[in-house]
């Protein structure tokens, strides 16, 4: 199955350093603060989680006025009426705590990539039949690297996003294992943070993970 790409989301541009920012919780005062300090340390990826409040004007403000250096996308999506609120406010790319088939459809039907989340190898492989750019393999935390090179032995071509956990210290045993992707989120762009302008620590702990993402990629090409 194709995997499905649009609204600015390029896979093979993501796969060249696969960093999602996760951002829960953000106010639109706090936006341009966090945004310009994600953008400044390298990000280039974000997705901004409709249990935010006003999430769609987030997202539409982020694509905006950050859309050339940012690609910014949906998560917590659980229903086809979040996946259309987010395709409607420019996500470019929606991503779900679990899959949700009738949201899979949705985005394959009007080429959107899509990052389910799941757990067990049966959850894995429903995922990426489906239709996954990326199974966002979740907690990551509670299963650990070994996990998921033990998961890769029978799915080599399965690609999976490390998420929950995965710090500057642990990322690149995630991608030594075999993830394709990988994520940071509420240790970095905390709520306290971000309600109090610390958008320096914000983009000093962003190039930190970068920085051992690169030095991983740089050893082995």
């Amino acid at each position: 199955m194709s995997r499905a790409t649009g609204l600015g989301f390029e896979l093979a541009r993501f796969e060249e350093e696969p960093v999602l920012g996760i951002i829960r919780g953000i106010a639109m005062e706090s936006l341009a603060g966090v945004m310009d300090a994600a953008i400044s340390a390298g990000l280039r990826f974000v997705e901004i989680t409709l249990n935010t409040s006003g999430a769609p004007g987030l997202i539409e403000k982020t694509r905006r006025d950050y859309g050339a250096s940012l690609c910014v996308g949906a998560g917590t999506v659980l229903s086809v009426k979040d996946a259309l609120t987010a395709m409607n406010a420019g996500a470019a790319f929606l991503v779900s705590p679990t899959l949700k088939e009738d949201v899979a459809a949705f985005c394959r039907e009007r080429k959107l990539a899509y990052f389910p989340g799941a757990f067990s190898p049966s959850e894995i492989e429903r995922a990426w039949e489906a239709g996954a750019a990326m199974v966002k393999v979740f907690p990551a935390a509670q299963l650990g690297p070994g996990y998921f090179r033990e998961i890769k032995g029978p799915f080599q071509d399965i690609r999976l996003m490390a998420v929950g956990g995965v710090n500057r210290d642990n990322v690149s045993k995630y991608l030594e294992a075999g993830a394709s992707g990988v994520a940071l989120g509420g240790s970095v762009f905390s709520a306290d943070r971000m309600r109090n302008g610390e958008y320096s620590a914000v983009r000093s702990d962003i190039e930190g993970f970068l920085l051992a993402v690169r030095s991983f990629y740089s050893k082995i090409n």
